[in-house]
């Protein structure tokens, strides 16, 4: 028996020993999507890959039966809770939607460094784009929607940790390198609108299970070391008592230099849980604590990738996290029929960064010779060796003297500069409450009702201040004595230079929900669900108080009640049907509120202006498939289709360069999932695909600057500044159309695994490129306005030297591939030889052009590390 994705084969994971000759990937040459998939396999080398294992586990079935422990069956996950606290416990034919889930050995057996980076490796429909290229900081993105660390992201998942929501207050943003891998227990993803996990589930919810010292206990150590001076120690330690009590701790600490230039990272993360146990019910305290330095240099121009694949175009981009986590959390089973479960929880976070950036109102000005006022203010300030005549873009590849002249003068520093410190201050407490009921069997056998309620409360203030400078050769940037306040930073355009931001914000989120499971016969299960959500939110402007024009101040209601419904029916014991509609909405960040008047357009994400109000946005979901099990075998195959109404967009206005977030009509994610997971003796495999139709379904007019059918550059004015003009259909940047994910672990002696996997993505569409349509002209627009297709192969290997030492290693990206996961249409202030120029183009009716280019968020080449770990 196989099963075939296109040119795929999948009957290496089912078929009996004696067919081993047999079991190597498919070569046919079809067409269309599988066939594409079956390419990137074997230009991969995956297929080689493959049977190599194959061979391996023959030469193991022979030599030995017995079956390493490291290898988990297929079904891991007997019942799956429903909603974010325990309670209600769901097998997977009761729920109707593709729920995946894994464990802590399957996150351990990846070879992840994170819980974002295990998503994408195992699960389908999950990818990322590596905006800040460091691997904590990912967008991580499923069917679409998207959980990233970056403010002003519209972010579409929401993500739990033993009940916690993780979405922090300001801006919904979510911060992966929060969340300790060590110490995650299982982890579940929820497909679609479940309105059952509150706010900002609009693609799914992520609802993550720490470990406790009853299921975990002993002693682990791990440490590596390898590429890019990539260090790590990890451990933990569990345990309990006969009378109840149990512990478990853990800690992390990590630290590397980065692939890129200039981009080193640390991480420290300890987690804590002391729990009492009775039969009836758990009690368990948590405490984490996390103090982390991030260096995430971001996107590079397509000129440097070519002749430096590892450079950066400015610098620095630092992130620094610290945050505290409490939560206290209670189930308790009353009886047989009626449980009850609740949490309270704080959370502490303070995030610092700073970022050396291109002043982009620099490159349209004359940046080079100063006149001779500057020239006399240079000389009266005591500066010497400044040029008097002659300075050009061909002398002078990192101009300064009319920077610091313009500084002294107090004239246009924000135009003559070409460099920028940005830099922020965010300062976050948030607090909950929440609790839940469940009957069982309340009105007859197999039936399920749960009743909950919630509170969550969010006190932020936000601090962004922009320094003036200059690039130095290695493009980092020299501050000088002017900033971005409105009066040492002089005009740019005639306007004073301000985009300070000092906001504090409150966010209070009150809900109430309900869902019943009705079990109808043995073959059919009904769920409804619904879950009501209010929220207020007030901003509160420490620069202009009072909401005035350019106040912030403002203060904003949004409230729903949210729907779902489902039916699973089961023919057969192995196979399950399932249908279901769901509803979520988020409410709009004090970002989005923030830049939301078209009469104070900004320039995000370095000011804030304006607050009138907008729409919360919604979503539903419908989606429909079949699922089921042979032996170790199992499948599912599934189509989901998703609308947003009222999607929140950042659009042009009327004052060029600037725009506002503004309610969008509608936009669409529609798709096929196909999945399936085997277990045979010592090799447990799986495979998804994924096709992915992500669309605008509304019209807009759009900043399109960088691209090269703008409207001013279909009028004569190549390189200037312009608008889009956004089609129904046209595919939404940032999501490929198509994924494909395997693995394999194979026990290939009785002594030695190793575990394979394979990632592939079809390319994507460059932020900028939201009209599809962008061509390179090679001399106002250069690089495409997409990213080619890419997949990559990770390897690991386990070998256990003791029983209690294993000899570990892992090498990802294991053929060097040079891959991009976004990409972005934006002006750029260099040559293709790396010097800074401005004005690199000739005046078109006095209006100087800005050379644009393709960003790309580059993909990390070969790594690889070496490790022990002690298990006592």
């Amino acid at each position: 028996m196989y099963i075939e994705i296109g040119c795929v084969r999948l009957d290496w994971l089912l078929a009996p020993a004696s067919h081993q000759g047999e079991r190597c990937l498919s070569q046919s040459s079809g067409h269309g999507p599988g066939a594409a998939i079956g390419f990137l396999l074997r230009a991969t080398g995956f297929a080689a890959l493959t049977c190599a294992c194959q061979a391996a586990q023959a030469g193991a079935q022979t030599s030995s039966q017995s079956q390493s422990p490291d290898v988990p069956p297929v079904f891991k996950v007997e019942v799956i809770e429903a909603t974010p606290l325990p309670g209600l416990d769901l097998k997977l034919e009761q729920i109707p939607a593709p729920v995946q889930t894994a464990t802590a050995a399957d996150v351990e057996l990846s070879g992840a460094v994170d819980l974002s980076d295990f998503l994408n490796r195992r699960f389908n429909g999950v990818f990322v784009n590596e905006t800040q290229n460091n691997p904590f900081q990912p967008d991580l993105n499923y069917r679409g929607y998207t959980a990233s660390p970056l403010l002003g992201t519209p972010q579409g998942l929401s993500v739990y940790m033993d009940g916690v929501r993780m979405n922090q207050p300001f801006g919904d943003v979510v911060s992966w390198d929060l969340i300790p891998r060590m110490a995650i227990g299982s982890t579940t993803l929820m497909p679609g609108s479940n309105p059952l996990f509150g706010l900002n589930t609009l693609g799914g919810a992520l609802s993550v299970q720490t470990k406790d010292g009853r299921s975990n206990p002993g002693t682990t150590v791990r440490a590596i070391y390898g590429s890019d001076t990539r260090r790590s120690a990890e451990f933990e330690h569990g345990g309990s008592r006969a009378n109840g009590l149990n512990w478990y701790v853990a800690g992390n600490l990590f630290a590397e230099d980065g692939w890129r230039d200039d981009s080193p990272s640390n991480v420290g993360q300890l987690f804590g849980k002391l729990g009492w146990h009775q039969t009836a019910g758990d009690t368990s305290l948590s405490v984490g604590y996390a103090d982390n330095s991030l260096t995430g240099n971001g996107l590079q121009d397509q000129q440097f990738l070519v002749h430096d694949y590892a450079s950066v175009y400015t610098k620095p981009d630092q992130t620094d996290n610290r945050a505290t986590f409490l939560n206290l959390m209670t189930h308790h089973e009353w009886s047989r029929t009626f449980g009850i479960s609740g949490n309270v929880y704080y959370r502490h976070i303070h995030t610092d960064t700073l970022n050396g950036d291109i002043n982009d109102d620099s490159l349209d000005q004359s940046l080079y010779q100063p006149n001779a006022a500057e020239q006399r203010a240079l000389a009266a300030a005591g500066y010497t060796g400044f040029p008097t005549s002659g300075e050009n873009a061909s002398n002078t590849p990192f101009p300064y003297w009319r920077c610091i002249a313009n500084v002294l003068l107090q004239d246009e520093p924000g135009e003559k500069c070409n460099g920028l410190l940005n830099r922020s201050t965010t300062t976050q407490h948030n607090f909950g409450i929440s609790g839940q009921a469940t009957w069982r069997d309340w009105l007859r056998a197999g039936n399920a009702l749960t009743v909950g309620a919630g509170y969550d409360g969010g006190r932020s203030s936000f601090d962004q201040s922009s320094q003036l400078g200059y690039l130095n050769p290695d493009r980092s940037v020299t501050g000088v004595d002017a900033f971005a306040d409105g009066v040492t930073g002089g005009t740019v355009d005639g306007v004073p230079y301000d985009n300070r931001v000092n906001l504090d914000g409150h966010v209070d989120t009150g809900s109430v929900f309900a869902s019943d499971v009705l079990a109808i016969h043995e073959t059919w299960n009904v769920t409804l669900s619904a879950r009501f959500n209010r929220v207020g939110i007030t901003n509160i402007d420490r620069l202009n108080p009072g909401g005035g024009p350019g106040s912030l101040d403002g203060d904003y209601v949004f409230s729903r009640l949210n729907p779902a419904a489902g039916v699973t029916f089961s023919p057969t014991r192995d196979l399950n049907l399932y249908a279901g509609y769901s509803e979520g909405s988020r409410a709009p960040t004090s970002i989005e509120l923030g830049c939301a008047d078209p009469s104070q357009p900004c320039k995000l994400p370095n000011a804030l202006a304006g607050d009138p109000p907008l729409d919360q946005v919604v979503t539903r979901t419908f989606e429909a498939g079949v699922r089921g099990t042979r032996g170790g075998l199992a499948w599912n195959a599934g189509f989901f289709h998703a609308d947003n109404f009222r999607d929140i967009l950042f659009v042009a206005s009327n004052q060029t360069g600037f725009g506002y977030f503004k309610n969008f009509g509608k936009t669409r994610r529609q798709g096929i999932e196909l999945g399936a997971d085997a277990h045979r003796g010592r090799v447990r495999g799986g495979v998804g695909y994924t096709w992915l139709d992500a669309t605008f379904q509304s019209e807009e007019t759009v900043d399109g600057t960088g691209n090269s059918t703008n409207d001013s550059a279909l009028s004569g004015g190549k390189g200037l500044e312009g608008t889009l003009d956004i089609e129904p259909g046209d595919r939404i940047p940032l999501v490929p159309r198509h994924m494909f994910k395997a693995f394999a672990d194979v026990q290939v002696l009785p002594k030695l695994a190793v575990d394979v996997n394979l990632i592939a993505a079809s390319g994507v569409y460059a932020r900028g490129n939201e009209n599809n349509a962008h061509e390179p002209d090679g001399t106002y627009y250069l690089g495409p306005g997409t990213t080619p297709a890419y997949g990559i192969v990770n390897v690991g290997a386990r070998y256990d030297l003791y029983k209690w030492v294993q000899l570990i290693a892992q090498i990802n990206n294991l053929f060097d591939a040079q891959y991009y996961t976004g990409a972005q249409l934006q002006g750029t202030g260099f040559t293709s030889t790396g010097n800074f120029i401005a004005r690199p183009l000739p005046a078109i009716d006095g209006d100087f052009p800005v050379r644009q280019s393709t960003f790309y968020a580059p993909g990390a080449p070969a790594t690889f590390w070496i490790g022990t770990r002690f298990k006592f």
